[in-house]
C-alpha cells in the first residue's frame, strides 16, 4: 500500500523543575538556597530516511511526544535532559504546521530531500530553575523556583512528494504502466481497463550512459487539478519531475483533445508544470488501425508545433528512440543553472514570536510574546514568593502597561498561553 499524506501530533518534551532546597550541613548553620535546576526537555525530529517509501507507518501512530526533563535536585543539580524522538520519514517528504488537527496549513516548515536530513518540528521546554538562582544580598532565602516550561507542541501534515527525474503522465489506460515495464525492472500492474495503477510506481532507466528514476503517475481525468478521480493524489509527484513523457493512447478518438486535456489539468494545479519539458508519444502503433491513422495524427500535433513519436510499449518499437529523446532533454535541463523554488518560505527552525501584543479574545485579554507567556507558565502562581517575583517582571517587560493601554482592569481575566490569571492577581503590587 502507497500512502502519501499523514497528519500527526508532535510535542517537546516538558523542561523540569527547579527545586526549593537549601543547604543543611552540620557546620552550616546558615545554609543558604542550593535548589537545583529542572533539566531541558527533548525535542522531536523527523528524520529523511532513503529506507522508508511510504507514510502508511503514521495511520497507526499519529501522537509522538519528547521526553521530559528531570526536576532539579539538592546541592544545584541539574537534572537530567529528556531524551530527543526521530521520527523516520521517506526522502521527499514535505513538512506543513497546521492549525488545528483537522485544520489548513499555516506555513511550510521544511522540504526532506536528502537521506540523513533533519529537521526540528518540536522543541523541548526549558528547565525551570532553582532557588538558588533568586538569592540576592537583601533576599538571601527564596522560597520559590520555576516550574518547567511545557514543550512546544504542533499538528503536522506529510506530504510525500516522490524524487523522481521524469514522470510518465497521459489519461487512463493510456499505456504508462506498460512502458515503464519495457523500459525499467519495474513491474507495476498492467490490465486493459482504466485506472488499472492506483498508486505510484518507480523504476531505474539506464541507457547512452545515464541512469535516471522515472516514475508511471497514475492517469488523469478532466477536472484532476479539483481533485476529481485520483486528482491530487497523484499530481503533487510529478512536481518535482523535470521531464514528462507524455503518453497519448493511439485508440483515442481524440488523441490531441486527450493530449490538452491532460496538459490543462498539469497547468491548473501548478502553473509551473506547464514550462516542464515534454517528449509526447501515441501509443499502440503496433495495432493496425493506429498506426494505419498515424500520420494523420502526427500532422495535427505537428501544426500546434509539438513533435510527436508513435512507439508500441507492448513491442518496444521506438522505444529506444522515446528514451533518446529523453536523454537528451535530461541533460538539457540539468545544464540548466538552478532556480530558486517556487515555494512557500522555508522555516526552519521554527521561530518563537518575541513581540508583546495585547488584544481582546471573548471578552478575555489575550497577551502574546515569547517572554512573558514564558515568565507566566514557569512560575507557580499559588505560592506568593513566586507571584510577587512574577508581578515585577510583567512590570519590567511593559505587560501590565500594555493591558491598562487595552483595558483591562478590576474583575478582567488575562491569558497568557493556557492559563487564565485574574486582573488582581497580577497587578495587585501595582496600584499607580
Amino acid at each position: 500500500m502507497f500512502v502519501d499524506e499523514a497528519v500527526i501530533y508532535v510535542k517537546g518534551g516538558d523542561g523540569g523543575n527547579g527545586l526549593v532546597s537549601f543547604r543543611r550541613e552540620k557546620y552550616v548553620p546558615f545554609g543558604g538556597p542550593d535548589g537545583g535546576d529542572g533539566g531541558d526537555g527533548g525535542n522531536v525530529y523527523l528524520v529523511a530516511d532513503e529506507n522508508e517509501n511510504t507514510l502508511l507507518a503514521f495511520r497507526y501512530q499519529q501522537r509522538f511526544v519528547a521526553g521530559r526533563g528531570g526536576h532539579g535536585g539538592p546541592n544545584r543539580r541539574t537534572g537530567k535532559r529528556g531524551e530527543d524522538i526521530y521520527i523516520r520519514v521517506p526522502v521527499g517528504t514535505v513538512v506543513w504546521l497546521l492549525d488545528g488537527p483537522k485544520g489548513k496549513p499555516v506555513a511550510m516548515l521544511g522540504d526532506l530531500t536528502e537521506h540523513g536530513q533533519m529537521l526540528l518540528v518540536a522543541r523541548g521546554g526549558k528547565g525551570g530553575r532553582g532557588n538558588a538562582h533568586f538569592a540576592t544580598p537583601t533576599y538571601q532565602a527564596p522560597r520559590f523556583a520555576e516550574r518547567g516550561e511545557p514543550g512546544e507542541e504542533r499538528w503536522l501534515k506529510l506530504e510525500l512528494k516522490l524524487l523522481a527525474d521524469v514522470g510518465i503522465v497521459g489519461l487512463p489506460n493510456a499505456g504508462k504502466s506498460t512502458l515503464l515495464a519495457a523500459i525499467s525492472a519495474a513491474r507495476p500492474k498492467i490490465a486493459d481497463y482504466p485506472f488499472t495503477t492506483l498508486v505510484p510506481n518507480l523504476g531505474v532507466v539506464e541507457f547512452e550512459g545515464e541512469r535516471f528514476v522515472v516514475a508511471d503517475i497514475p492517469g488523469l481525468i478532466e477536472g484532476a487539478h479539483l481533485g476529481h478521480g485520483l486528482g491530487h493524489e497523484f499530481l503533487r509527484h510529478i512536481q518535482r519531475t523535470r521531464v514528462l513523457i507524455h503518453l497519448v493512447d493511439g485508440l483515442h478518438p481524440d488523441p490531441l483533445a486527450a493530449y490538452d486535456t491532460v496538459n490543462r489539468e498539469l497547468i491548473e494545479f501548478d502553473p509551473a508544470l506547464g514550462e516542464r519539458p515534454q517528449v509526447v508519444a501515441v501509443n499502440k502503433v503496433d495495432l493496425p488501425e493506429v498506426r494505419e491513422w498515424f500520420p494523420e495524427v502526427k500532422a495535427r500535433f505537428a501544426a500546434r508545433g509539438v513533435d510527436v513519436l508513435g512507439i508500441s510499449a507492448a513491442t518496444g518499437e521506438n522505444v529506444r528512440l522515446l528514451l533518446g529523446r529523453v536523454v537528451a532533454e535530461l541533460r538539457r535541463v540539468r545544464a540548466r543553472p538552478p532556480e530558486p523554488p517556487a515555494t512557500p518560505p522555508v522555516i526552519r527552525p521554527p521561530v518563537a514570536d518575541r513581540q508583546l501584543r495585547v488584544r481582546r479574545e471573548d471578552g478575555v485579554f489575550v497577551v502574546e510574546g515569547e517572554e512573558a507567556v514564558r515568565a507566566v507558565v514557569m512560575t507557580d502562581v499559588n505560592n506568593p514568593d513566586a507571584l510577587r517575583f512574577l508581578r515585577r517582571k510583567l512590570a519590567r517587560l511593559g505587560v501590565l502597561r500594555e493591558l491598562r493601554r487595552a483595558g483591562a482592569g478590576p474583575g478582567a481575566v488575562v491569558r497568557f498561553g493556557k492559563i487564565e490569571l485574574p486582573w488582581e492577581t497580577l497587578a495587585a503590587e501595582f496600584r499607580r
